[in-house]
């Protein structure tokens, strides 16, 4: 990991500590109540090895299926498995089975290894994997995909599963292997049967952590147990490639209502993790020698901005770009990160420092924006007033600033900005739904995404025009549906970025999405926690505490 120096300002520097002090006694009182409300700080907890971590969001949705939401795939590695896992190279490593792959390069028979059981005590079989892998299909981009030239998937036998195309699909194994935004978990088949728009209700899992039910308090606190009968890989762990070895009793995740908070309890010993640390928060932890700040994820984040395609007023393509104008990428940042050493203007949909990186379409975001040309655009593009229901979600540091900057650069072009301030996971659950922005809807909202969940066209979640099949905000889009094949079958390197430029300039010119930049995400842990894998997903397999 990436050790996290403090390159702020001296009086940011004095501002930090200042607020640390004057609020420590306070914000300690608060972080013992919460922890006491989830059951922790027991006598029965000081005879086991347990991790408590603030995640940067509460848990409330639990099918990983459902959403793309960071949390709910964070909660999905804890208790379930995949078939196959890329590594810190990016390469897919066989986890719970091997493959061979036909001559003709059109079937693809997996083998699932020895030793693999649902933390009911069942095995999981080779159906199991079939009927989870259809479900995801359903609804994930990559997959839909290989849906598409699917001739059959079946279960061979218990262990061995058949894949069969109607023609060859080069990146299959890459697709499944994709550790974001939704992969593909195995879950018992009975469980996988339930309806792609309907939430899952059982969760027994394959994974190395089972999910304490019992201890469940959505939005508040989540309790993981070690699963002991989970057969790790003898590989060593490599992302979420190799052996997840669990070295802890448990894992609880609690929330806690701001940062400050978090730190102090970190600083204090009432938690080991913190997620995310605001980086005008850093200068706080500099001193102590019991916590150590770092950057995880060296390719950081994207954060973008998704309209609704359905309604008025964003259904009118020439009021989207008449939006994206008025938009500045700098404005964004600097209010959501402030520090430039931790952000970067970036107008590329796979993301800069990436292989298909281009910033075609994105001139006016990376350059300041262009209130007076939006102002323009806006006038002529029909626009009548209609309400722009803003999701602003009140409780993730990483974004709750976008909306307000956003509201505030839409006013000032002219247009009619409602934004409704709501925790992140009701708008989580609020974002899926269709209804019109008068009745339950919404217009725009504002999330962020792991660099490699973006970065191709199979696997990017916004860039899919499926209408009601495709990510939240539902275009329909058949150009960008073949241009996303003709990158499927590009055979070069070059040819493949030829075909993501077209893909950039399209999706900028109809605004698929708004991108709006990248930065870094320092976590917090405790030098108790050590041997934590350097992965874009926290994960909790090969971690130790030491006491």
């Amino acid at each position: 990991m990436l050790s996290v120096r403090n390159r702020v300002q001296d009086q940011a520097k004095l501002k930090g500590v200042w607020s640390g002090i004057t609020q420590r006694a306070a914000s300690g009182l608060i972080a013992g109540a919460l922890l006491a409300g989830t059951g922790l700080g027991t006598a029965a907890q000081a005879e086991e090895k347990v991790i408590t971590a603030v995640m940067h969001s509460g848990l409330r949705v639990v099918d990983p299926v459902i959403t793309t939401a960071h949390i709910v795939r964070n909660h999905a590695y804890m208790i379930y498995d995949v078939l196959v896992a890329v590594d810190e190279n990016f390469t897919p490593q066989p986890q719970m089975a091997s493959w061979e792959i036909s001559d003709d390069k059109k079937v693809y028979t997996f083998t699932l290894r020895d030793g693999l059981l649902f933390h009911d005590g069942a095995p999981v079989t080779a159906a199991d994997a079939v009927a989870s892998l259809k479900r995801w299909g359903q609804k994930d981009s990559g997959g839909q995909l290989i849906f598409d030239v699917t001739e059959s998937l079946e279960a061979k036998d218990d262990k061995t599963l058949v894949w069969t195309l109607k023609e060859p699909y080069a990146p299959l194994i890459d697709t499944i292997a994709k550790q974001s935004a939704l992969p593909p978990f195995i879950m018992p088949a009975s469980v996988a049967a339930t309806p792609v728009d309907t939430s899952i209700s059982s969760f027994v899992g394959s994974g190395p952590f089972k999910f304490v039910e019992t201890e469940y308090q959505p939005g508040v606190s989540v309790t993981y147990e070690k699963f002991q009968e989970y057969v790790p890989r003898s590989e060593p762990a490599s992302w979420m490639a190799g052996g997840k070895v669990v070295n802890v009793d448990k894992v609880k995740w609690v929330t806690m209502p701001d940062s400050q908070t978090s730190i102090n309890a970190l600083l204090s010993s009432e938690i080991d993790y913190m997620e995310q640390v605001p980086v005008d928060l850093l200068p706080i932890l500099e001193g102590s020698d019991e916590v150590v700040a770092e950057v995880r994820d060296p390719l950081g984040y994207q954060t973008i901005g998704r309209m609704n395609f359905l309604y008025p007023p964003f259904d009118n393509v020439k009021v989207r770009k008449a939006a994206m104008m008025a938009l500045s990428q700098e404005d964004v940042l600097g209010t959501l990160i402030g520090n430039p050493d931790y952000y970067k203007v970036c107008g590329a949909v796979f993301g800069c420092g990436t292989p298909l990186a281009d910033e075609t379409g994105a001139e006016t975001l990376i350059n300041g924006g262009d209130i007076e040309g939006a102002k323009k655009a806006l006038a002529e593009s029909g626009y009548d007033g209609t309400t722009v229901v803003l999701m602003q979600p009140t409780d993730v540091p990483t974004i709750s600033a976008q909306p307000i900057v956003a509201a505030q650069a839409l006013r000032n072009a002219g247009f009619n900005v409602d934004m409704q301030p709501m925790d992140w996971q009701t708008l989580v659950t609020r974002r899926a739904s269709q209804s019109k922005p008068s009745e339950g809807g919404w217009n725009l909202f504002f999330t962020n995404w792991g660099v490699p969940e973006i970065n191709t066209p199979l696997i990017n979640p916004m860039l899919n025009g499926r209408g009601d099949e495709a990510w939240f905000g539902w275009p329909t889009d058949p150009e960008l549906e073949a241009l996303r094949k003709e990158f499927i079958r590009a055979e070069t390197p070059e040819e493949q970025l030829a075909v993501a430029k077209l893909i950039q300039a399209h999706a900028l010119d109809v605004v698929n999405y708004i991108p709006l930049g990248q930065y870094l995400s320092p976590q917090a842990r405790s030098t108790k926690l050590v041997d934590m894998i350097p992965s874009p997903v926290p994960v909790f397999w090969n971690v130790k505490k030491e006491d």
